[in-house]
């Protein structure tokens, strides 16, 4: 019996729709030549990125830029989130390789604009909005887009909250999809590593499509298939287990010597995938379960971890189990139907079905403290046995990273179905028109996480807790003990070494699911129209866009019952739902004030406004007002300045507040506490005494959830550049030149456990009240045990910067030179980038601006060559150096850690493109041609951490 989801019936019953809206269409005669010119030179009047009046993009007020299909195809990668991420403009902070440690997130790949984060940059795709792809949040799953399938991305800031609505703080990015086509072409393309990493990458899509009733409708689909390979950071090259250990030479804070240096072979000889017994001396052990004494470390990173330089094979390297990228295998199907009802009215849909299976590898389940009874435990090297009782031992303690059981193994299936639908077209009206568009979508998300060998902590103590019996059989102790036991089903363990049983592995471990549903569906309706039946100004009539949307988000995870009831090595998680509506409405205005007059060959003033309720966080208000001054036609002066709003999203609002687990170091450690000079007295006021040594290099408890109190946030910014368009010698030359400023109030933030650790003992003058409250100490060791977190509206960021777009295209025969030339340089300069976790804390500053991830300095460079039927593509791009502490001139960190940056980075590609005639195409080309990749300490997502690759694609059109 085939059971039909909701998923597919919503699929079934729109398509249904739509074939019968199409194909039910009155028949109204063919416009003669002379009727289709009018509604030719209306249907010019398309929207654009940036603004619902059209304008070419050098003409709007705010700066746009974009990127097309061919530049898209030179970076060999169906990851559009990847791609974007190397335009300078755009974090990598959340793509595929930067949610490589993500559970909720993994395999997710999203645009981080401005480096402000996924949640405040809004994605468009053909200029409406998208379903969410990851629970809680409205970050889009670019992934889920086949970069095969964009005809161009474009990019805007500056009063984009205005335009589109919340969440557009750093601005939107628009990808619009090919359309309206017309034959069948396939395309393939595969990539890999020429450097033995893997990371390899291929493709298959067909794309068809054709007019229908005598031109007056077109129907396009797609279907693609595309696979990332899963890459391990032990496949990448430089990639060493590299951490930082304490120096020796060091004789105190800001003496000239580092306190810290970065080392190769930081492990722990206190834990391992094989188990190690603390005695009077560490016993390690090998895969075989025999033992050996763990070597002693040359340096010391934490108390747990320390360096090896000639490795160790019986101590534990977190890097053997981490992913660089997951496994990803994608399914893509999407359709466009468009069709001319009348001349001047236009049905058109658009859906997409993706399906995409990701694996992602976590290192394994492990657990410290366990007990092993020296005396009874049957698997017990007799050597070994017999030294530990004679140090006086008859149990001892026992960690383990639970190797035998494999990693622990994300296996997600993640659906992504999204329908756009809506007639659109134009009214006669006097001397104008009205341009309309009434829409209607919905979208939905689901995923099914399954987690593979999760522990169960009550049955591991059960397990390990061997003896033999009167058969001289080996078994549990107590065959009923354990927290999931229904009655003589424990299983003896063997906890030495890789000797595990199926069975004993069954009886500790479990697979646990989660099921993760997110929905979007909205409808509006959007008017553009001018004011020429009635009045106009000396460059023209004044446009008007306005018009109303109302939308509905939801997000809702269901786990199994093994985790509500916390009985696995996670906390107990709650269930979590949440959904909220909001209606909006908006007004756009453009004033050609004045319009080919000497100083003024254009004057134009627009202005936006947007109000929206939402029924989680009330009223909130975003305008826009730009200004665009060309004192003469080839120069353009352009501004904006306005104010943008993103409210909570339903994870920020509505997560239940449920315990789980965090990873932290104790800023009271001996080995810490100079990197702040408020530490070493705070943390004496707290009762640390001097040389503390710290064990929480593992985790401690979390209590963290949302707050529905939330607000939303505002954002004040502005942006002025100077656009010049020269004519004559360097006619085919555009320059724009661009400074933005954000500032984010109320911004709604996670305050991060270890912020609230920090902050609490190194606040000036005494401990803060306010964060050492949510941190809690063990009475008798100070160790710590647990912190709590959450959302606020609490913080400020600030960011501003300078843009440059150069672009240049000509036909070299000016020069005596066959062939054309195109070139288009971008560079970024991010002036300052600042957050303050607590605005009415100003002094409690925290400077991004120049540490890796935000480099002062960043620009892309494209040239493209084209003879004939050849065109050559050589392509740069430069990451300035970076800082690897934190720069924030209070803390006066840059003796915390040597070497303490990363040396600026400039990569270069070349690809060459053949078109062998009309049907065929072939292209292939060499990304990172030098293999230049960032030292192995710096995995940022932003860097190549790949290196040198090749790619080779085919289109065929029949």
């Amino acid at each position: 019996m085939i059971t039909e989801t909701a998923l597919s019936k919503s699929i079934r019953s729109i398509l249904a729709l739509t074939v019968t809206a199409v194909f039910t269409a009155p028949a109204f005669a063919q416009s003669t030549d002379a009727q289709e010119a009018p509604a030719q030179e209306k249907a010019e009047r398309i929207q654009v990125t940036g603004s619902r009046i059209a304008a070419p993009e050098l003409s709007q007020a705010a700066p746009v830029m974009s990127i097309g299909r061919e530049d898209i195809a030179e970076f060999g990668s169906p990851d559009l989130g990847q791609i974007l991420a190397e335009l300078p403009a755009i974090g990598a902070t959340n793509t595929l390789v930067g949610n490589r440690e993500s559970n909720a997130s993994g395999g997710i790949s999203s645009a981080d604009l401005r480096r402000l984060g996924a949640s405040r940059t809004l994605v468009l795709v053909n200029g409406k909005r998208h379903v969410a792809g990851s629970p809680g949040s409205a970050s889009v799953d670019l992934s889920t887009i086949p970069a095969s399938m964009v005809e161009r991305v474009e990019i805007m800031t500056g009063g984009a909250s205005a335009i589109y609505g919340s969440d557009a703080v750093s601005g939107v990015i628009n990808v619009i999809l090919r359309d309206n086509y017309e034959g069948l072409e396939f395309n393939a393309r595969g990539t890999s590593s020429t450097e033995g990493v893997g990371a390899g990458t291929h493709e298959f899509g067909i794309l068809g499509g054709g007019d229908f009733m005598n031109g007056r409708g077109n129907a396009t689909f797609h279907i693609g298939v595309n696979r990332i390979q899963e890459t391990m950071e032990n496949d990448i090259r430089q990639f060493d287990n590299w951490g930082s250990i304490l120096n020796p030479n060091d004789t105190g804070r800001l003496d000239g010597i580092p306190d810290r240096i970065r080392v190769p072979n930081i492990g722990s000889e206190y834990i391992s995938g094989s188990g190690v017994i603390y005695g009077d001396e560490l016993y390690g052990f090998r895969p075989d379960g025999s033992y050996v004494v763990q070597p002693e470390r040359e340096g010391s990173s934490s108390k747990l971890f320390g360096y090896f330089p000639d490795g160790c094979d019986t101590c534990l390297f977190t890097q053997d189990y981490v992913n660089m990228q997951p496994e990803v295998n994608r399914l893509n199907l999407g359709s466009t139907v468009s069709f001319d009802l009348t001349e001047d009215a236009r049905f058109y849909s658009d859906f997409k079905v993706t399906q995409a299976d990701i694996e992602q590898q976590f290192q394994p389940a492990f657990k410290q403290g366990m007990t092993i009874n020296v005396v009874d435990n049957p698997y017990l090297d007799e050597e070994l046995r017999q030294t530990l009782l004679g140090q006086g031992h008859e149990t001892v303690r026992f960690d383990k990273f639970f190797d035998d059981w494999g990693n622990r193994t994300a296996e997600n299936r993640r659906e992504t179905f999204r329908y756009v639908g809506g007639v659109d077209g134009f009214i006669d009206w006097g001397q104008t028109a009205i341009q309309y568009d009434v829409y209607y979508s919905y979208g939905e998300t689901r995923n099914r996480r399954i987690t593979r060998n999760e522990s169960i902590p009550g049955n591991i103590i059960a397990a390990i807790d061997a003896v033999r019996n009167d058969a001289g059989e080996i078994v549990c102790r107590d065959p009923d003990a354990g927290t999931v036991n229904l009655g003589g089903e424990c299983v003896a363990y063997n906890p030495f070494g890789m000797n595990g049983s199926a069975e004993a592995i069954d009886f500790m471990s479990a697979d646990v699911q989660r099921n993760d549903t997110i929905s979007q569906e909205y409808w509006g309706a959007s008017f553009v129209t001018d004011s020429a039946n009635w009045f106009s100004l000396q460059g023209g009539p004044v446009d008007v866009a306005f018009g109303y949307e109302w939308r509905e988000e939801t997000s809702e995870t269901l786990t199994d019952e093994f985790t509500r009831k916390g009985l696995t090595n996670n906390a107990a998680t709650p269930n979590e739902y949440g959904e909220y509506d909001v209606s909006e409405y908006f007004v756009e205005m453009k004033f050609p004030l004045l319009a080919g007059v000497d100083f003024a060959d254009e004057l134009t003033l627009d202005m936006a406004y947007r109000k929206a309720d939402y029924s989680h966080a009330g009223d909130a208000e975003s305008w826009k007002v730009g200004m665009m001054w060309a004192p003469i036609h080839t120069v353009r002066i352009r501004g904006t300045v306005g104010q943008a709003v993103r409210a909570p999203n339903i994870a920020e609002a509505f997560s239940p507040r449920s315990p789980g687990y965090v990873n932290v170091v104790d800023p009271c450690d001996a080995s810490r506490i100079s990197e702040n000079p408020n530490r070493a007295a705070n943390c004496a006021a707290l009762g640390i005494p001097e040389n503390f040594e710290a064990v929480t290099s593992a985790s401690i408890d979390l209590l963290s959830g949302g707050n529905p109190n939330l607000d939303v946030e505002t954002s004040d910014s502005w942006t002025a550049g100077v656009v010049w368009t020269p004519e004559g010698a360097l006619d085919g030359f555009t320059a724009t030149l661009d400074m933005y400023d954000i500032e984010i109030e109320d911004a709604i933030t996670f305050i991060a456990p270890q912020s609230v650790i920090n902050n609490c003992v190194d606040a000036e003058g005494a401990p803060s009240a306010s964060y050492c409250g949510q941190v809690t100490r063990d009475e008798e060791t100070l160790q710590l045990i647990a912190v709590e977190s959450g959302y606020l509206n609490a913080a400020r960021i600030e960011t501003r910067g300078v843009e440059l777009d150069l672009r240049y295209r000509t036909d070299l025969q000016a020069f005596d030179l066959p062939g054309t030339l195109s070139s288009n340089l971008f560079v970024n300069y991010l002036d300052a980038f600042v957050q303050y976790d607590f605005q009415d804390q100003p002094d409690l500053d925290n400077v991004e601006d120049g540490e890796v991830g935000d480099p002062i300095w960043q620009f892309r460079l494209t040239n493209t060559y084209r003879l004939d039927d050849v065109s050559f593509s050589w392509n740069v791009r430069y990451i300035d150096n970076s800082k690897l502490y934190d720069v924030t001139p209070r803390l006066e960190a840059y003796e915390n850690v040597s070497p303490n940056y990363v040396g600026s980075i400039t990569t270069h590609d070349l690809s060459a493109t053949y078109f062998v005639n009309d049907q065929l195409t072939l292209d292939a080309g060499v990304r990172n041609v030098f293999d230049k990749v960032p030292p192995g300490y710096v995995g940022n997502a932003l860097y190549d951490l790949v290196g040198r690759r090749a790619f080779v694609g085919v289109n065929y059109r029949f």
